[in-house]
């Protein structure tokens, strides 16, 4: 909407597409262009600039929203293309980012999608209490931009929405002394191992810092011993070739032996919704009904 009520054009491909995106951002010289994490991944491996005759020097920067987007990945669509990433987060619930970066580079912090914008944060615990800085708990906003109500739905509603105003994300993250948000995880999808909560979002990171890996997504899966154990999907890059020995090995130096996934599973592809984002809880009906088709 910002660039409609700027009085700016939009240019909305059919689909994203890596053959044409920078092509597109050449012929309409779009300022600037909004991305996923996926997107940033299929376009460091898939894509060019050299020797291409694109007009891109009217570029101010991509921004990246929608889920976290990996540090490793953020320093390598940077360092490839020499246009910076400015990270934010958004919610339906809230029709609009609730946190953004920095326009100055030097002022913004990977793996954060920034501080509140136009409404205010804070993190609490299980109890409701508000955390201090540097605290694991839930994400609260507040501001006018939060929803008056589910539709027809008045118990969620009440679930989601505190009396006094506040929204609950479902989001797990920390705020840093800066006011910086950091995102852990989401609270449905965190993997409870032996009685200790470990984000998904962290094998994922790990993952991503292999040369081999496009795609990640970590997920719990039932287990016997422990509650829980990891369960991790990943595709690779045109042209690689690694095994799953080689990437629990890459895990296990990065993340130690209890955060290291039981089975890492190399798929073609991972399930995505419309934007693009990868739904890592359909991961483990996907990978039982790949097993049965066998």
């Amino acid at each position: 909407m910002t660039p409609l009520v700027s009085g700016s054009s939009v240019v909305v491909p059919r689909k994203f597409s890596t053959s044409n995106f920078w092509e597109l951002i050449s012929e309409y010289k779009c300022t600037w262009f909004s991305v996923v994490p996926t997107m940033i991944s299929y376009l460091c491996s898939a894509t060019d600039l050299e020797g291409k005759d694109f007009s891109l020097d009217q570029v101010r920067f991509g921004r990246s929203a929608s889920s976290a987007l990996p540090p490793s990945l953020h320093h390598t669509f940077e360092e490839k293309f020499g246009i910076s990433i400015v990270e934010t987060m958004g919610l339906t619930e809230t029709a609009a980012p609730v946190f953004s970066n920095p326009m100055d580079p030097k002022l913004r912090k990977y793996g954060s999608p920034g501080p509140a914008v136009g409404n205010t944060a804070k993190i609490i615990d299980e109890k409701g209490v508000e955390l201090p800085r540097g605290e694991q708990g839930e994400i609260m906003i507040k501001g006018d931009n939060v929803m008056k109500e589910y539709y027809k739905a008045p118990d969620i509603t009440a679930d989601t929405i505190e009396p006094d105003g506040w929204l609950h994300t479902g989001d797990l993250g920390y705020m840093d002394e800066d006011g910086f948000v950091f995102v852990t995880g989401r609270i449905k999808e965190l993997i409870i191992k032996g009685g200790e909560n470990i984000a998904p979002k962290e094998i994922d990171e790990a993952l991503y810092q292999h040369p081999a890996i496009l795609d990640a997504a970590a997920v719990g899966i039932p287990d016997d011993a422990y509650g829980e154990e990891i369960l991790a999907c990943v595709t690779l890059q045109p042209g690689s070739n690694v095994n799953e020995q080689e990437l629990l090995d890459h895990c296990l130096e990065l993340l130690g032996k209890f955060k290291t996934p039981k089975t890492i599973k190399v798929m073609e592809e991972l399930p995505k919704g419309p934007s693009g984002k990868i739904q890592r809880l359909k991961l483990p009906d996907l990978i039982k009904k790949l097993e049965e088709g066998k």
